[in-house]
């Protein structure tokens, strides 16, 4: 999906490590919740509340997810999951933009 219709948008940004992570707030009408992000080259730790599949839609970063001891290589058109209550590690490339969906 390359829109989303029939969506509110949270107007002030989600701000982290400096402002080398943004994203915006996206809420549908059944609830569910969704940010659009972008990401500047770096390494970055995120703590999850909720499961979350990360869509990278463009760029380049590797991924260190909960319980796994290898790097995994994520290029823009891929995705990645993320259990709840959790931390995953980014290493950024190049700029990337993505999707992140909170999964209830």
């Amino acid at each position: 999906m390359s829109e989303f219709n029939n969506v509110s948008v949270v107007k002030k940004a989600n701000v982290y490590f400096g402002g080398n992570v943004s994203s915006r707030t996206i809420r549908f009408a059944d609830g569910s919740l969704k940010t659009l992000g972008f990401m500047l080259p770096g390494e970055y730790t995120f703590n999850t509340a909720e499961k979350e599949l990360m869509e990278i839609i463009d760029g380049d970063l590797d991924v260190l997810l909960p319980g796994e001891d290898e790097w995994q290589k994520i290029s823009g058109g891929e995705a990645f999951g993320v259990p709840a209550n959790s931390a995953f590690t980014v290493k950024v490339n190049t700029p990337t933009d993505y999707c992140c969906s909170f999964i209830k």
